[in-house]
C-alpha cells in the first residue's frame, strides 16, 4: 500500500485528514509517524505558499508523496488578520481560548456585517520526482461575539456560520469535514492525486 506523508504534528488536524483520505487506497502518516524531524522556516507570503514550503522539504527526506496544508483565519474588518499568521498570532504558545479573547475584543461594537471572515487552506502535494500540486478551500462565515462549542479547535469556537447557526466548533465531526476549508481543499487534493498516481 502507498504511504502519504502529512507535514503536521497536530494530532486534532491528523484526525480530520485521515477521515477524508480514506477514500484512497493510501497509509497516511504523520511526520512523526514516518520518523521525520524538521524545522521549516515557512517564509512565504500565502498560504499556498507556506504549503509548498513545507511539503518540499519534507520530500527531500523521503521517498514518499508528502502533502503539506498552511491555512488560518482571515478577518476582513482587520485587514485580513491573523491570516498566514494565524498559527503565530500572539506567539505559537499562547492558548487559542487568549487569542479567541483579543479577536472578540479587538471587534466589539463592529456589527454582524461587517464581521465577515473566512477560513482557508492550501494544500500541496510533493512528489518524489519534484512535481507540486496545490489546491485550496474556503469556508465564509462571520467572527461570533463568544467562544462557543467543544467539537473544533484552534479559532473555530468564534467562527460562526451564519447558515447553520452555530460556530464550526458546535458542528458535528461529520459535518465539519464536509463544509471545512481543510475538507474541501483535502477533496479537490483527493481528485488530483487520482488523476496523477496510481493508487493501487
Amino acid at each position: 500500500m502507498r504511504k502519504i506523508i502529512f507535514a503536521t504534528g497536530n494530532e486534532e488536524k491528523m484526525r480530520e485528514i485521515r477521515e477524508i483520505l480514506a477514500l484512497l487506497p493510501v497509509e497516511v502518516l504523520s511526520m512523526k509517524e514516518a520518523g521525520i524531524q524538521a524545522n521549516i522556516i515557512e517564509d512565504g507570503k500565502t498560504f499556498e505558499e507556506n504549503a509548498v514550503i513545507k511539503a518540499k522539504a519534507i520530500a527531500q527526506l523521503s521517498e514518499e508523496i508528502v502533502l503539506a496544508d498552511d491555512s488560518g483565519l482571515v478577518i476582513d474588518y482587520l485587514n485580513g488578520e491573523p491570516g498566514i499568521y494565524s498559527a503565530r498570532y500572539m506567539g505559537e504558545d499562547t492558548s487559542y481560548r487568549i487569542k479567541n479573547g483579543n479577536l472578540i475584543q479587538r471587534l466589539e461594537g463592529v456589527p454582524d456585517e461587517e464581521r465577515t471572515a473566512r477560513f482557508v487552506c492550501a494544500i500541496a502535494a510533493a512528489f518524489p520526482d519534484g512535481t507540486v500540486l496545490t489546491t485550496e478551500g474556503t469556508v465564509e462565515g462571520r467572527i461570533g461575539y463568544e467562544e462557543k462549542g467543544e467539537n473544533g479547535f484552534g479559532y473555530d469556537p468564534i467562527f460562526y456560520l451564519p447558515e447553520y447557526g452555530c460556530t464550526t466548533a458546535q458542528l458535528t465531526e461529520e459535518k465539519k469535514n464536509e463544509i471545512s476549508h481543510r475538507g474541501k481543499a483535502l477533496r479537490k487534493m483527493v481528485e488530483k492525486l487520482r488523476e496523477r498516481v496510481d493508487m493501487r
